[in-house]
């Protein structure tokens, strides 16, 4: 009776163990998504004793938070984090890597695992994507005598178009991002990755000042004559809102332009983006953001258990497919085919992943943004040449790759 009491009383101490065993989730933006709220309920009732505490910080501050707790040694399980961070957190090691199997990584569409991939590991797991297509109002391009079915396929007659609008409607032709904001350099890079460009090679070296950015950035100021006055005050979301407005004719947008659109009277169509003179295929910027394992919570394994069936792809078909987060799916499946024939806009947005590119993982990501951001904007200015804004760029990146 002893022995039994002295087991049951160890079997207590373990469950009471056991029961204060959470995942500590620094969770970017205002609430928690109700598809997430769902399969954490999920996940704790199969995990007898474990507890998900996503702790809801906003966009601006919450990977701050996630790094100052970290490098304090006080570390969430935990964090959303944008992927282009997550070669600095390795090289600081603040994270741990989330190696992914083979069958796990063909799971996803091409080049999604290159976005978490350093130095052959994959050090996060992707939670959110998404790439750009082109809008234009239908509306305004008959205004301006252009047919309204038929978009620009190739930069030239992006250009050219942009140019025919301004000038027969006195509306802007084109949205152009240039705000200092991150945004900015994701906006331009849709550019780089429809012309076969690249930032870094494949050993990391860097190749921004090349024909094909070069011929980029020549078309970004070109453009820039036929876009809305005062580029540099504008970010994406603010184009966006512009052209939902009925003030602007095209502008490159993800899945949330498309559900918002649908609430207005706006005559619309969306198409991949277009082409440079170097393009091998339909090409965009493929924006991951992750779930990064920290180093030192205690829990790295459960968290990493975790982070890979909240981003299973059960549970992402629908946070995804919901439209209003302006998500692109991370996986081809039968639910996705079924989207895409019931809202055909979905289409070019995935079509335009054969040909895409990661953001560049640099150890000093803000310094590599700054650089190209101050690159875009002496551009769209008149400050400097595309030439020479380009070999200034280049060589101060190469302080921070």
């Amino acid at each position: 009776m002893a022995l039994a009491l002295l087991g049951s009383t160890a079997l207590t101490a373990v469950t009471a163990q056991a029961a204060d065993k959470e995942i500590s989730w620094i969770y970017c933006g205002d609430t928690i998504d109700p598809v997430h709220t769902k399969f954490i309920k999920q996940w704790e009732e199969k995990n007898a004793g474990w507890k998900i505490a996503p702790e809801v910080v906003g966009w601006a501050q919450c990977q701050d938070k996630a790094t100052t707790l970290a490098a304090a040694g006080t570390p969430v399980a935990m964090a959303y984090v944008g992927s282009r961070t997550l070669k600095e957190f390795a090289q600081n090691d603040l994270i741990v890597p989330v190696p992914m199997t083979d069958d796990e990584k063909k799971s996803y569409y091409p080049h999604i695992v290159d976005t978490v991939t350093f130095e052959g590991n994959q050090w996060g797991v992707p939670i959110a994507f998404s790439t750009k297509a082109l809008y234009w109002n239908k509306d305004l391009f008959k205004q301006a005598g252009l047919d309204p079915e038929t978009p620009p396929k190739t930069w030239a007659e992006e250009i050219a178009m942009a140019k025919t609008i301004k000038e027969k409607t006195g509306i802007p032709g084109f949205g152009l991002s240039a705000k200092t904001f991150d945004n900015t350099m994701h906006q331009f890079m849709h550019w780089v990755y429809t012309n076969n460009g690249a930032v870094t090679d494949a050993d990391g070296k860097v190749t921004l000042d090349s024909p094909q950015i070069l011929a980029a950035l020549k078309a970004y100021k070109d453009i820039s004559a036929y876009a809305e006055e005062g580029p540099t005050a504008y970010e994406q979301n603010e184009v966006r809102a512009i052209f939902l407005d009925g003030k602007v004719a095209m502008i490159q947008a993800g899945s949330g332009a498309a559900d918002r659109l649908k609430k207005t009277t706006i005559s619309w169509g969306i198409t991949t983006l277009p082409l440079g003179p170097d393009a091998k295929g339909p090409g965009t910027l493929l924006i991951t953001d992750s779930l990064a394992i920290f180093k030192g919570s205690g829990v790295e394994d459960k968290a990493t258990e975790f982070a890979k069936f909240i981003t299973s792809p059960e549970v992402q078909s629908e946070y995804e497919l919901q439209g209003g987060a302006g998500l692109t799916p991370l996986r081809p499946s039968a639910k996705v085919d079924e989207f895409v024939a019931k809202d055909p806009y979905w289409k070019p947005l995935i079509d335009g992943i054969s040909y895409g590119g990661p953001e560049p993982l640099f150890t000093d990501y803000k310094g590599f943004q700054n650089s190209v951001i101050e690159m875009i904007q002496s551009v769209v200015t008149g400050k400097a040449e595309p030439e020479a804004a380009l070999k200034k760029a280049a060589g101060e990146i190469e302080a921070f790759k």
